[in-house]
């Protein structure tokens, strides 16, 4: 059985074509596969049009959240509804091609891998989200754990071992797809280009672009806070060396009056100490929250 999952937010106007190209290409694939679509908490018409379409194709599985959770978390919504031996993840937007779908599986398959990821080729992005994309990629590369090759998508295929492994870490500050890389399951990149949206309006604005950055970072890598020390050590360091300093020059008498030079190291030494403050608790805001047990999210309907 093969699964197709797709988080859906704010995309009515692409889930008519996203239906009939998804199932051109599934019907030559299986005949035994479900798509999985996952509303986010969508402000306009998605949830109407999933259930228009689910009277036309009876493959389809519409998940209404409670609110907007967040693609990462609807994801993990969606994994935990999906049946397929082998689950496809992909966006709602048509950049992810349907029509490539054959190839993540036959790379799948034919590498015995756990996953087969698409690695962009071609991007119709603006300047803006690549160059972030590649700030964040480079970023994440140097102070956490997860490695894996760059230009990754969310477009993959992954087998049902994989999601059941991943449906064990039940975390809710790190993000899925972060979470797969940490693991350390097997995959293979397949090259594929990316198409323009289909219509509607990205959802990716630098406000979420950066807390995806900020998960990654404070869920899977210590540095934050081992800067704080090493930043910390070395302004005492200074500051032992500049008292060194003047109380050699107050011994010679050539103390310069003012305030300026105080000021200056006052403001610094309370703007760093508000810097490891916030440091701090975001670790500690991240263990509450994981202390809780809420769930990642909340279902409100589901159609089946």
């Amino acid at each position: 059985m093969l699964s197709i999952l797709i988080p859906v937010y704010n995309d009515h106007e692409v889930l008519n074509e996203l239906n009939r190209r998804l199932s051109g290409v599934l019907s030559t694939i299986s005949e035994n596969y479900e798509i999985v679509l996952i509303d986010d908490g969508s402000k306009d018409a998605s949830w109407a049009k999933i259930e228009e379409l689910k009277k036309i194709n009876p493959n389809i599985v519409g998940v209404k959240l409670m609110r907007n959770f967040g693609q990462q978390n609807a994801i993990a919504a969606g994994l935990d509804f999906v049946q397929g031996d082998i689950v496809v993840i992909m966006d709602s937007d048509l950049q992810d091609k349907p029509e490539d779908i054959p190839k993540l599986i036959s790379a799948l398959l034919e590498n015995d891998a756990s996953m087969a990821i698409a690695k962009w080729k071609t991007r119709k992005d603006s300047f803006f989200k690549l160059f972030v994309s590649r700030l964040n990629y480079k970023v994440s590369q140097k102070i956490t754990g997860i490695n894996h090759q760059p230009g990754l998508g969310v477009f993959r295929a992954i087998r049902r071992e994989a999601v059941e492994e991943l449906k064990k870490y039940r975390e809710k500050t790190s993000s899925t797809l972060s979470l797969l890389y940490w693991i350390g399951l097997d995959y293979v990149a397949v090259e594929l280009d990316r198409d323009p949206r289909f219509a509607g309006k990205s959802g990716y604005n630098l406000k979420t672009m950066l807390k995806l950055s900020l998960d990654r970072i404070f869920s899977f890598s210590m540095f934050p806070i081992r800067a704080a020390i090493y930043t910390g050590l070395t302004v005492s360091v200074v500051s032992f060396l500049m008292g060194i300093y003047l109380i050699i020059r107050y011994i010679i008498g050539s103390v310069a009056p003012g305030w300026t030079s105080i000021i200056v190291l006052l403001l610094f030494l309370f703007g760093m100490n508000f810097i490891f403050l916030g440091i701090i608790g975001e670790y500690l805001g991240r263990i509450f929250l994981e202390s809780k047990q809420r769930p990642k999210y909340t279902v409100k309907k589901v159609l089946k």
